[in-house]
């Protein structure tokens, strides 16, 4: 019996790099995707659950789609606070939020 030698392993990120080569939209999908799973931790349980990332807009602003008009001013009147959370966050996805937009018109019910 020939013995097998686990020593050829691929790192994620190599794999990644093979799959998706150099495309920079791909590679920035992805790390926006990453932020947006930490919405939930940053705006806590109550405004997760009626708030969500919708986009990233020119200059750093996230659009953040939210249940109401209500939802959207408590967040915003939050928004230093937010921000000051997102921090962590950002850095280590070496993304550059400096503002968030609060927008009801963008809510979308998602149904099952």
């Amino acid at each position: 019996m020939k013995k097998v030698l686990y020593t050829d392993f691929v790192t994620t990120e190599t794999l990644v790099e093979e799959l998706f080569g150099n495309n920079k939209e791909i590679k920035k999908a992805i790390t926006r995707s990453n932020l947006y799973k930490f919405w939930s931790k940053v705006a806590g349980e109550k405004f997760a659950q009626r708030s969500k990332p919708y986009s990233m807009m020119g200059g750093g602003v996230m659009v953040i789609a939210c249940e109401n008009a209500i939802v959207a001013q408590e967040l915003t009147l939050r928004k230093t606070q937010l921000l000051v959370k997102f921090e962590p966050y950002l850095k280590s996805l070496k993304m550059n939020v400096k503002d968030l937009r609060f927008d009801p018109k963008k809510w979308v019910v998602e149904t099952v």
